[in-house]
């Protein structure tokens, strides 16, 4: 089963180096384990855009979809055997302690149609 992880930080979050070789860690250990699909860091809030067709009118907002104090700061797509085997990944992240990590099952079941 594929399963994404939201990694999600607030304003005050200041990356220190140690956490950074820490992920580094993780990332080469959960790609040799072959566990980790892909992931990348995101770019600050303020650069996305947010796009919405509403009574067939793009509307656009610069800025996140949601306006919340924890922002998305990155995401890793993940292969585990279980959810529970994707929350002990997940818990072994080193944003785990400094940030937020949501795990969320990818939907696969239409893939085969």
């Amino acid at each position: 089963m594929q399963f994404l992880f939201i990694i999600s930080h607030d304003a005050d979050f200041a990356p220190t180096d140690t956490l950074i070789g820490d992920i580094f860690a993780w990332i080469e250990q959960a790609t040799a384990d072959g566990q980790r699909i892909s992931g990348k860091p995101l770019q600050p809030p303020g650069t996305a855009s947010t796009v919405r067709i509403r009574n067939g009118k793009r509307l656009l907002t610069d800025g996140p979809f949601s306006a919340s104090d924890e922002q998305i700061c990155a995401y890793e797509l993940v292969e585990c055997s279980s959810m529970e085997e994707a929350l002990e990944l997940a818990a072994r992240h080193p944003m785990a302690a400094a940030a937020t990590i949501e795990v969320r099952p990818v939907w696969t079941e239409r893939e085969a149609e």
